[in-house]
């Protein structure tokens, strides 16, 4: 019996693009509706009352099921759709891909996203004034140290986790796309980080994201290159 999925998300949201490469990587069909939650609008929060995206709403046989944050998200679907399994093979990938994605969803975020996309981003859609020097270099600053995190996994592995791609990547990948369509990763100081990004943007799944854009808000030029 097929499934028919409607994914409510917000383009520029690193939680919502992790969700988006997903379900591409799964070849798994679904309808987007792009969600405006600063405004809360009722019927999204009917959805998720937390007013946060992504939602994915899945209908199957008369019955419907509403899954809302992205870590329940991407569990479900490693769930029930098996191939590929992203979450990973064996307990050791399955255990340090969780641990990765719980550093981007939570430390990244703390520590990188707070700064930089607030400041460029949420204040800008919230109109809240011009960004605060002093705040983005602290982002950037933050975002070094990660890429440095980054640089010495990925010189020893072939992809984050270990030796297959996994949601790690995804949560990575989302997150370094949305910082980079602003321009702010310094890419000539981390070449492992680059080439796993190149090859990240190489797959199907990607192709979305580098074509997303928002109005008022153009991406650096580089963004959708794939051979930057």
């Amino acid at each position: 019996m097929s499934v028919e999925r409607t994914l409510h998300h917000f383009p520029l949201d690193p939680a919502s693009r992790q969700v988006r490469l997903a379900l591409g990587e799964k070849r798994l069909a679904f309808a987007d509706n792009v969600v405006r939650y600063w405004e809360q609008p009722k019927d999204f929060l009917a959805l998720n009352p937390t007013g946060v995206p992504p939602v994915l709403v899945e209908v199957q046989g008369g019955q419907t099921l509403v899954i809302c944050e992205v870590r329940a998200i991407l569990e479900h679907l490693d769930e029930t759709v098996t191939q590929p399994p992203l979450l990973g093979r064996e307990p050791a990938e399955r255990a340090e891909a969780r641990r990765l994605m719980q550093w981007f969803d939570r430390k990244f975020n703390d520590e990188v996203n707070a700064f930089l996309l607030h400041e460029k981003l949420e204040k800008r859609l919230l109109k809240m004034g011009a960004p605060d020097l002093y705040s983005m270099r602290q982002g950037r600053d933050a975002l070094r140290a990660h890429l440095s995190y980054m640089e010495k996994l990925l010189q020893a592995r072939d992809w984050l986790a270990g030796k297959r791609l996994s949601y790690a990547d995804f949560a990575a990948g989302a997150n370094i796309s949305v910082l980079d369509y602003f321009g702010d990763i310094p890419w000539r100081d981390f070449p492992a980080v680059k080439t796993w990004y190149m090859t990240m943007k190489s797959r199907p799944a990607f192709r979305p994201i580098l074509a997303d854009r928002w109005p008022g808000l153009a991406p650096a030029g580089h963004y959708d290159d794939l051979d930057f």
